[in-house]
């Protein structure tokens, strides 16, 4: 009888971690299994230099999306970021996007800065004012060569 129940128990044991592990992979994988919480919005930037997919999309510090797909647009060559942003985070359709850099050398986020308008985006909207990222190379390569 005590070999059954270390068997029972070993076998819980089994079966609590392989839950653990499909949980654990649920959450680091970013993967939604009841559906979407966020709706998506679409910028068009002159350059997106060092943004990836996956990045943070922010208001005042805080992470209100991610950065869902970045394509090329063949007629006018912007770049056209998809972002995700979570429900219930309204922006307003005079709201302003730039790309921004995590510390000196860090990550790209999305930062937008709120606007004024009672008009909002709807799903599937643009934001038309943007600002693209600061390349630091093409700053410093100014300042060192083009002493004027």
């Amino acid at each position: 009888m005590k070999r059954h129940n270390v068997e029972i128990i070993v076998g819980l044991f089994m079966i609590l971690g392989f839950a653990c592990f499909a949980w654990l992979s649920i959450k680091l994988g970013d993967v939604d299994l009841f559906g979407k919480n966020a709706y998506h919005v679409v910028a068009r930037f002159e350059s997106v230099s060092g943004l990836k997919t996956g990045a943070s999309v922010q208001i005042g510090g805080v992470e209100i999306g991610k950065v869902a797909r970045i394509s090329l647009d063949p007629d006018s060559y912007d770049a056209v970021v998809d972002f995700e942003i979570n429900n219930g985070i309204e922006l307003q359709d005079d709201c302003i996007a730039s790309i921004r850099t995590a510390g000196i050398i860090g990550d790209r986020y999305v930062s937008i800065s709120p606007g004024g308008s009672p008009v909002t985006i709807e799903d599937g909207g643009e934001i038309m004012d943007t600002e693209s990222a600061i390349n630091i190379e093409e700053l410093i390569s100014k300042y060192i060569f083009n002493k004027e």
